[in-house]
């Protein structure tokens, strides 16, 4: 099956390095609260009352919201531009950010701003996804959507890095405060209007083929088994009886490992013609035996879980997209909006499970259970693969 790759002006083509820093920041922006939320959960339970199940709650309604907004917002990109949402997603991460530190006086109200937050996160991810697709030539689009994806990771460091920098000093709504103002600086770095993307038939590249809906389940199992290392690593490390402050040090280890692993897999895509999705299969299966170590007593298990987990069990989102972009050029932002609602939709079910699960029976089995349920998601990228049509070799590939 052949796709025709979609056309970009030549300045366009020149500014790869650009798009691709654009993409960054737009998502980091847009995904700063549910992981600042993660990161400074010990001091904020403190204040406003909740348990690791509450915490669960919290991180489930914020990509619950995106789950739902995301198929939505890739229409938006479709026919508005990235850029333009982009911008609007920022806005709307750092008014909630804002919000947080000076409106959060009770649980509830938290859930409430961590909801709008939710939308910011999908547009910053699809208008992102079709900023990479449209200004980065194919032979480079591994790379740059791993770099992409990384900046997620880099937001999970951030956060562990808010720990002893602010929460342990100023207090955790200067954190908040200060993600805002880091959110807002990303705002000059998109333009205020992109060109706006030509008319596509209706019924076509964005139409949800079997193998995308069963690799957005996949994602939906391996998203809420990961998603569990950046929520509650943390408040985990807590209970074996280590301090905060190396509490927030053991995510930010976690989240430079899973830094260097998203770019590494990034720049292995770019110079494989297929198959990437299942080498996902792989990732997932080792992330897998990560989050199993993680049951296990003593420091060893604990930091290569950490690294295993992170590092490769919470890799492979870049490459989903990567892949899915491939086999749906002419509309990327509708296509990875499909695949997204899956990611969303485990970020949204896994905590909410996985939480109670934590409070009631303890970290060692939620760990378990996180471990199974990412090994589902390896078997169905594999079942994925039969489904899928085979991409277009890229010029650097075929020649």
């Amino acid at each position: 099956m052949t796709h025709t790759a979609p056309a970009r002006s030549p300045a366009a083509a020149t500014r790869p390095i650009r798009a691709s820093a654009i993409a960054v920041a737009v998502t980091i922006a847009c995904v700063l609260p549910v992981f600042l939320v993660g990161g400074l959960a010990v001091q904020m339970r403190e204040d406003l009352g909740f348990s690791p199940a509450g915490l669960g709650l919290v991180v489930s309604v914020y990509f619950g919201v995106g789950a739902l907004a995301s198929v939505p917002s890739g229409a938006l990109v479709e026919r508005w531009g990235g850029a333009v949402v982009a911008r609007a997603g920022i806005l709307i991460s750092a008014g909630c950010l804002l919000a947080v530190a000076a409106l959060a006086r009770s649980y509830p109200m938290l859930v409430g701003l961590l909801a709008v937050a939710g939308t910011a996160n999908a547009l910053g991810q699809l208008s992102s996804n079709v900023l990479l697709a449209r200004h980065v030539p194919a032979r480079r689009q591994g790379l740059s959507f791993g770099v992409k994806q990384a900046a997620i990771p880099v937001s999970t460091l951030l956060a562990g890095a808010a720990v002893p920098a602010l929460a342990l000093t100023a207090g955790w709504r200067w954190a908040f405060v200060a993600a805002a103002g880091a959110a807002l600086a990303a705002l000059p770095v998109v333009p205020a209007q992109g060109p706006r993307p030509p008319r596509r038939p209706a019924g076509r590249a964005g139409n949800a083929t079997m193998g995308l809906v069963v690799v957005g389940l996949a994602a939906t199992l391996a998203a809420g088994a990961a998603n569990a290392l950046g929520t509650f690593v943390v408040d985990a490390t807590v209970d074996r009886g280590l301090e905060p402050a190396l509490a927030g040090l053991t995510l930010t280890l976690g989240s430079a490992v899973c830094v260097a692993a998203r770019l590494g897999v990034g720049w292995l895509a770019d110079r494989r013609s297929g198959g990437h999705v299942s080498l996902i299969a792989v990732l997932l299966v080792t992330g897998a035996v990560g989050l199993g170590l993680l049951a296990m007593a003593g420091p060893g298990p604990l930091v290569l879980g950490v690294l295993l987990g992170f590092g490769l069990g919470w890799s492979w989102p870049g490459l989903m997209n990567f892949a899915v972009v491939r086999l749906h050029p002419q509309a990327p932002g509708a296509a990875t909006s499909i695949t997204q609602t899956g990611v969303y939709a485990g970020g949204c079910l896994g905590p909410l499970v996985l939480g109670p699960l934590a409070a009631g029976a303890g970290y060692p089995t939620m760990w378990l259970t996180a471990a199974v349920a990412m090994l589902a998601a390896a078997a169905l990228m594999l079942a994925a693969t039969r489904l899928l049509p085979t991409p277009a070799p890229t010029l650097a590939q075929a020649g």
